[in-house]
């Protein structure tokens, strides 16, 4: 009976050590929503990556346009009409503020257009803020945006 015992605690043991092994880390959160929103964007999966982002998300396009909120992507998007291009961001850093639920991503990005060309056609950089919510993580950036 002590043996059937310390085999259990054992097995216990090993399930709880493993867990923690292989639960994501904060970062691995973050890289795997973005690998998740670059796929969205290649595949023209607009819903999936509006999915991403909060409601009163701060987006500014590669010309300078500000656009504040979910909802103005969502419209920005669609007035694009037929365009192929899709952009793919490559993350090179990612700053946890685990205390706050919120991580800081930079990076670069790539734009292409599959029917010019293989080959980034633009690239630049970016920056991104993410926000705990739920188990995931979102894009939010918090500020304020006012109508003109």
């Amino acid at each position: 009976m002590n043996r059937t015992r310390i085999v259990a605690l054992l097995v216990v043991c090993m399930l709880i050590l493993s867990s923690r092994l292989y639960s994501q880390t904060e970062k691995e959160q973050n890289r795997a929503a973005r690998n998740a929103s670059n796929m969205a964007l290649k595949t023209y999966n607009n819903d999936a990556v509006l999915s991403y982002l909060t409601n009163d998300v701060l987006t500014t396009t590669g010309n300078g346009t500000l656009l504040c909120g979910k909802e103005a992507l969502a419209s920005y998007i669609k007035e694009g009409g037929k365009s192929k291009m899709y952009w793919i961001r490559n993350t090179q850093e990612i700053i946890v503020n685990a205390d706050r639920g919120l991580a800081w991503e930079s990076g670069t990005w790539n734009g292409y257009d599959p029917e010019k060309s293989d080959e980034s056609i633009v690239n630049g950089n970016y920056s991104a803020m993410w926000t705990k919510k739920s188990g995931g993580v979102e894009n939010k950036i918090p500020t304020l945006c006012y109508d003109k």
